[in-house]
């Protein structure tokens, strides 16, 4: 008896030193509070774990009430109890797998050909009886040699009519399943492209490269390990259904792939049944104002970030009007049970209202740490053809907060992982286990029968277009994207993304890459005092005819700038010099003749914007997985952006 008093009493005892963590200080803060909350739950989780074994008629009843007593003291404002613990075990789930991943990965790059060896043959095996694998022998193949001998490098001209026959429903042609979707490509080197997407292209992409990224994300940044919320910027497709009834649409992240995770994000479920994208962000936007203490700003694509900060800084009393009162803005076109679900969860806040309204009345530079004190970091991608807009947030709209680049991917799949996020240079290391990978040397490019090279035979300092064969019916595929060798981790390439083929330009056979186009574009604006890039566009003058003004074959650049109204045509010379200064073969064909003056061409603000929205409509892709054209070879895009000209 005096036994079982004692052990009460040390249980006793136990839950009052855990509860005098909070109630030492009443002073604490919301992010001191995370932290312990982050704490204690393991402890109690161990402590249940006891008592069930020790005492469980006895003690059981005690504990939970404790457990209770201390959630419930603890309570985050606008979280529940099991919104919490449901992040709690979701965030603890997901790191357990990314650090056995990262083992396995770290494991795979010690011995990269014979990891390659292996994915390629279970992808020729899982599809060898298929209508293309039997046109092939892939049951035949049994290494990597074999199979280059064998299956030509393609293009998707080569898989139109294989897929065409998938979509109408006939089975066993390219894959052995049935596809979960037929996946739009985003279209940046032309027309949209169809290709198939299954569960296996799903499945490598979460195990090899989100739980990946957020084990490096967390041990880069500390801080977000914890419970705060995300706001996340993606928005619900438009999907429309082939012949069989597969849907069609974008294979990016969105919310129907992400319901297990949308209890993490700062916007409610109602908010995706918003096909509207302007009323979308700018519910996202609302909910995100909201909490105080966000965490994390998340989304596919950088440019996403930086015009939903465009979006604040336009309509920002609105939203503070609708945070204080409590109310969902009425100019909003909202189905009227979207609406109410909304505005039940709306509550006044003055509070939080006033103290937005004066951090945006005080400018927009540096404000997402100053409306978001807590705010860890920025998870997005800010490579490639991102790159400009994650220069201006962090210039700008999102100062002294760290940027996370986590992938280098496409609708073809999962092609790398960045396992250094704290390095300011995008290098991405290339994942042996989720496609068959080979590389074209970039001056084989134009051959018609290029030779390619395997992982271990790339070398570091040369640039490479990317083949791939991966799990959903694509086989030695050219992407378009061209990459270049930065170094290795053990055996396994790290690669940084240098421009699409698609994105040259080349009106004699120059070919200015993105890359080296946008390296001269950025040096220009430096000399045209007060001038900060927005956005830009190119047109090879070709592509407008006469409209074009000169004859000789020349470059239109469209700019979309903040701080300047007109450039002289000296400053505008300044671009075309600086392409020179950093391209032999450019000022080569300007010497000559061959190639005549760039024209620049300034562009109505917002100009970029509706480009966008005319892009998405042409390509039936969406926001989440958009990206802009560096070049423009559609005459329609062209035209739009001559008529928003004003200078």
């Amino acid at each position: 008896m005096q036994a079982a008093v004692k052990t009460q009493r040390r249980r006793r005892s136990c839950f009052q030193c855990l509860l005098s963590v909070f109630n030492h200080d009443k002073s604490i803060t919301m992010m001191q509070t995370h932290q312990r909350l982050w704490i204690i739950l393991p402890c109690f989780i161990a402590l249940l774990a006891v008592t069930i074994t020790c005492d469980p008629a006895a003690s059981l009843l005690l504990l939970c009430l404790c457990c209770m007593a201390l959630l419930w003291k603890i309570k985050i404002k606008n979280r529940s109890i099991s919104s919490l613990l449901a992040q709690y075990v979701a965030v603890k789930a997901v790191g357990w797998l990314g650090s056995r991943q990262r083992n396995r990965l770290e494991s795979d790059t010690r011995d990269i050909h014979r990891v390659q060896e292996e994915t390629l043959l279970q992808r020729l095996q899982k599809h060898s009886d298929t209508v293309y694998g039997k046109n092939y022998e892939f049951r035949s193949i049994k290494e990597s040699e074999t199979f280059q001998q064998h299956h030509p490098v393609t293009d998707y001209n080569h898989y139109e009519k294989f897929v065409e026959r998938v979509a109408k429903g006939e089975q066993n042609v390219l894959i052995s399943e049935k596809p979960l979707i037929l996946a739009m490509t985003s279209g940046t080197s032309g027309s949209s492209r169809m290709l198939l997407s299954t569960k296996d292209t799903n499945t490598e992409f979460f195990l090899q490269g989100v739980t990946i990224c957020l084990d490096a994300m967390m041990q880069a940044f500390p801080a977000t390990d914890c419970l705060q919320k995300t706001l996340k910027l993606f928005y619900s497709p438009i999907f429309r259904q082939s012949e069989a009834g597969i849907p069609i649409g974008p294979n990016s992240s969105t919310p129907a792939s992400s319901k297990h995770m949308l209890h993490l994000y700062t916007t409610p479920a109602p908010v995706y049944q918003v096909l509207n994208e302007r009323d979308a962000l700018y519910l996202h936007l609302l909910f995100g104002l909201k909490d105080r203490n966000l965490g994390m700003l998340e989304s596919n694509f950088c440019s996403t970030v930086f015009y939903a900060f465009r979006a604040l800084q336009e309509c920002w009393k609105d939203l503070v009007v609708d945070v204080e009162v409590g109310m969902i803005n009425s100019g909003l076109s909202l189905k009227a049970d979207v609406r109410h679900a909304l505005e039940k969860l709306m509550k006044p806040d003055p509070e939080r209202a006033a103290e937005l309204a004066a951090q945006f009345e005080e400018g927009f530079e540096g404000i997402a740490l100053r409306i978001w004190p807590q705010l860890h970091l920025v998870l997005t991608v800010d490579s490639g053809s991102n790159q400009i807009y994650g220069e201006m947030l962090r210039r700008h709209y999102c100062k002294d907060i760290p940027f996370y680049s986590p992938f280098y991917a496409a609708t073809e799949g999962l092609i790398g992982v960045n396992l250094w996020p704290q390095q300011e240079s995008r290098q991405y290391l290339l994942c042996p286990r989720s496609m068959f990978c080979e590389f074209i040397p970039e001056e084989d490019l134009d051959s018609e029968r290029p030779k390619t090279l395997l992982m271990e035979q790339l070398q570091e300092g040369h640039n490479y277009e990317l083949l791939v064969t991966n799990a959903s019916g694509l086989f030695r595929y050219r992407i378009g994207d061209v990459v270049k060798v930065v170094g290795f981790h053990n055996q396994c390439p790290k690669v940084e993304f240098q421009y699409r083929r698609g994105q040259m330009l080349s009106v004699r056979g120059e070919k200015v890459s993105e890359s080296l186009f946008l390296g001269a574009l950025k040096k220009a604006v430096t000399q045209w005092p007060g001038a900060r890039l927005i956005d830009y566009s190119c047109v090879e003058s070709g592509i407008l005819g006469s409209a074009s003004g000169i004859a000789q074959p020349h470059y239109l650049v469209f700019v979309e700038l903040k701080g300047v109204r007109n450039l002289s045509e000296e400053q505008r010379y300044k671009l075309d010099h600086c392409l020179q200064e950093d391209s032999d073969i450019y000022r080569s064909f300007r010497m000559k003749g061959s190639i005549g003056p760039m024209r620049v061409q300034l562009v109505r603000e917002g100009t970029f914007q509706e480009l966008k929205d005319r892009m998405m409509a042409f390509s039936s892709a969406s926001s989440n997985n958009f990206k802009m054209q560096r070049v423009i070879r559609n005459r329609e895009f062209a035209d739009f952006l001559l008529q928003r000209t004003f200078s």
